[in-house]
C-alpha cells in the first residue's frame, strides 16, 4: 500500500497549488468519521422527533383515558364485584367476610368495635352489618369503619 499514493491538492500557498500525498488508510478513516457524523445526526433527529411528537401524544392519550376530570376522583368500588360470606365464629356466633373480585378485603369474625372474640348472635345480624360495610365501600369510605352508634342504629346488639 505504501506504493499506491493518491495526490491531493491544497490551496495553501500564495505561489500555487501544492501536492500532499494521502495514504488510502486516512481516506478510509475520513469516510468512517463522515458516516459516524451522519449516524449521529440521524439519531439526533429521531430522538428529537420522539420527544417532540410521540411523548406528548402518549401522555395526552394516557391521561385522557385514565384520569378523571380535575377535582373529581373516580370511585374504584362503585361498580366493583363485591360479595359477602357469613362465616361461623366462636360460641355458635357469626361474622362475615367481604370479598372484592373474589379476594378477601374484610375478615370480621367478631363484632367490630367490641372487645372479645364472639360474633353476632344470628346470621341476619351479621348480614345487616356486612351490608352496611359494603355500602360504605361502594361509597369509597375507606376504611369502612363501624361505630357503636352504627351498631345501635342497626339494632344488632340486642
Amino acid at each position: 500500500m505504501a506504493g499506491r499514493m493518491k495526490r491531493v491538492f491544497h490551496a495553501a500557498s500564495v505561489h500555487g497549488i501544492h501536492e500532499a500525498p494521502v495514504e488510502p488508510e486516512s481516506e478510509e478513516k475520513d469516510r468512517m468519521r463522515e458516516n459516524r457524523c451522519i449516524s449521529l445526526k440521524v439519531a439526533t433527529l429521531l430522538c428529537s422527533f420522539f420527544v417532540l411528537v410521540c411523548l406528548p401524544a402518549l401522555s395526552f392519550s394516557a391521561g385522557a383515558l385514565s384520569s378523571p376530570p380535575e377535582g373529581k376522583q373516580e370511585n374504584p368500588y362503585a361498580k366493583a364485584e363485591i360479595t359477602i360470606q357469613i362465616i361461623p365464629s366462636t360460641n355458635n356466633t357469626f361474622g362475615y367476610d367481604i370479598l372484592l373480585y373474589r379476594r378477601p378485603l374484610v375478615h370480621q369474625p367478631n363484632i367490630p368495635g367490641l372487645p372479645g372474640n364472639e360474633g353476632f348472635t344470628t346470621k341476619d345480624r351479621a348480614q345487616t352489618v356486612a351490608d352496611f360495610v359494603v355500602k360504605k365501600i361502594r361509597n369509597n369510605q375507606m376504611p369502612p369503619t363501624v361505630t357503636m352508634e352504627d351498631l345501635n342504629n342497626m339494632g344488632v346488639l340486642k
